[in-house]
């Protein structure tokens, strides 16, 4: 799997991304629908169901009442309602019978279908109650005694029960029909629907699934896009077809890198043409500047037997060709950088001693106190070092006071040497700048011995070899330079070899 399905997929899989996002919303949507339109049916049907069982079994029993009950003698026997039940039971349309009647006042008999089934106990007493008790006559109620019926559960299994009384003295009856093969079918019938709506889930999510492909597809494309742009790539361009607002997009976004690569490349042209004008400067200007360097050195040493009136000029323009002589040399450095010509040449250099060394060439070692165990070595560009420690130890002899302190230690892989001075410090608006190119602490001294460019040379020289400098102000005074290079810079040797391999994406899964 290549880089980019990873990170595609795993922004596919957070749950802030836009496909997540439409999944969920497509999915809820879907589960809200289905679930909306399988309750209704199912409350629909169950009604249905109930209403037309329901129905079927009341009319029955109704018919029933009228043609067999209502034909036993008004002081029945018990056989006589027995003999009844069962013919009412056996007649209709499956359900059990109970004929309640007084054989004298207060002395009732029941006569059973099925005593097993249905007995009075089953009966609730609310219902009863309803038809026992006898309804006023009035002009919309012709009769005083009506079919009731209610549901209700036994040992877990839902049934309808129903009574009514025949009118004139005779029995009241009481059915029982189970509807456990209703709730058997309803059950069926919900899991149905359950089924039907984790499919419409499901269907909805692969829906959701195409129709984010389909939208992100440009977009992760345009996203693609504008990180390679990003990333310096300025020849990126977007395939467009189609006319809809993201084909717009791309087109917006193809007309943006074009002007950008356009700009970029006149930038980089100028740029260019700005940095062969200065090394070529600096290289013209080395030849006459050794000449009058020669002629300068001669006219010091006569110095002391010219007119004390000239004396003063003689040397004014001797350290001013020094000076011009040191601009010109790091002015041909710095282009170097810019033009990326500068290369590490690498050997195991004891640190103490490169030190030692670099302050010695210099006439430092009265004014610099050197704190460095001997045999710290490290895989370093000796004389780049040299150059480093030369621009630190220099200005803080210049800029700080005395006495400067040099400090080497070791941190893991890393090498760490410090550069301290007891002088007023750096001003904090100043401190962000120390490493800029030809910057000027005060605009009131645009003018000094320096060329303004020896802490920025440092710092690239820190750069090439995969390290840093830091410059902060110690609590105790005095400003405090901090340089960190890798102990063995070799892997930015290969990586900057021209042959080395550039990284790459693995194709394989």
């Amino acid at each position: 799997m290549t880089e980019t399905a990873k990170r595609s997929l795993r922004a596919g899989l957070r749950w802030t991304s836009l496909r997540m996002r439409l999944v969920v919303v497509f999915a809820l949507v879907a589960l809200v629908a289905a679930a909306s339109a399988s309750g209704i049916a199912y409350w629909l049907n169950r009604e249905a169901v109930l209403t037309r069982t329901q129905g079927a079994a009341l009319d029955d029993f109704r018919r029933q009442m009228q043609e067999t009950a209502a034909a036993l003698p008004t002081r029945p026997t018990k056989d006589d309602l027995q003999r009844a039940a069962g013919k009412m039971a056996s007649s209709g349309p499956g359900y059990s019978v109970l004929l309640v009647a007084e054989r004298e006042r207060g002395k009732p008999i029941v006569g059973y279908s099925d005593l097993d089934t249905f007995t009075r106990a089953h009966v609730p007493d609310s219902l009863q109650e309803q038809v026992a008790r006898k309804q006023p006559l009035t002009s919309s109620n012709e009769h005083e005694y009506h079919l009731f019926w209610q549901r209700t559960s036994i040992a877990g299994t839902p049934y309808l029960v129903a009574g009514t009384r025949i009118i004139g003295g005779g029995p009241t009856g009481y059915m029982l029909k189970s509807l456990d093969q209703e709730r058997q079918d309803l059950n069926s019938l919900a899991w149905s629907l359950g089924i039907a709506t984790a499919l419409a889930l499901v269907g909805s999510a692969l829906l959701a699934q195409a129709a984010a492909t389909t939208v992100l597809r440009p977009v992760q494309r345009l996203g693609d896009a504008a990180r390679k742009l990003g990333e310096g790539k300025l020849d990126t361009r977007l395939v467009v077809s189609g006319t809809d607002e993201l084909a717009d997009l791309s087109r917006t976004f193809n007309r943006t890198a074009s002007s950008l690569e356009k700009k970029v490349a006149d930038m980089s042209a100028r740029e260019e043409a700005s940095r062969r004008f200065v090394a070529d400067m600096s290289h013209e200007l080395r030849t006459p500047l050794t000449a009058i360097t020669a002629v300068a050195e001669v006219l010091e040493d006569e110095a002391d037997t010219l007119d004390p009136m000239i004396a003063p000029a003689v040397h004014l323009v001797v350290s001013e060709t020094r000076r011009l002589n040191d601009l010109v040399e790091n002015l041909m450095e710095v282009t170097r950088f810019d033009a990326g010509t500068a290369r590490l040449v690498l050997d195991d250099v004891d640190v103490a001693d490169q030190v030692t060394a670099c302050i010695d060439a210099r006439a430092w070692l009265d004014a610099v106190h050197l704190d460095a165990e001997r045999g710290m070595m490290a895989r370093l560009d000796p004389r780049r070092l040299d150059v480093i420690l030369a621009n630190l130890i220099g200005n803080a002899l210049k800029h700080g006071g005395s006495p400067v302190g040099v400090r080497v230690r070791t941190e893991g892989e890393e090498l760490v040497i410090e550069v301290r001075d007891h002088g007023p410090g750096i001003p904090e608006d100043v401190l962000p700048h120390v490493f800029d190119r030809f910057y000027k602490a005060s605009a009131s001294r645009p003018r000094s011995e320096g060329s303004g460019l020896g802490l920025s040379i440092a710092m690239e020289n820190a750069h090439i070899h995969g390290g840093d400098i830091s410059a902060v102000n110690s609590p105790d005074g005095g400003a405090v330079f901090t340089l960190r290079l890798p102990r063995d810079a070799e892997r930015i040797v290969r990586n900057d070899e021209p042959g080395a391999d550039a990284p790459g994406e693995d194709g394989a899964t």
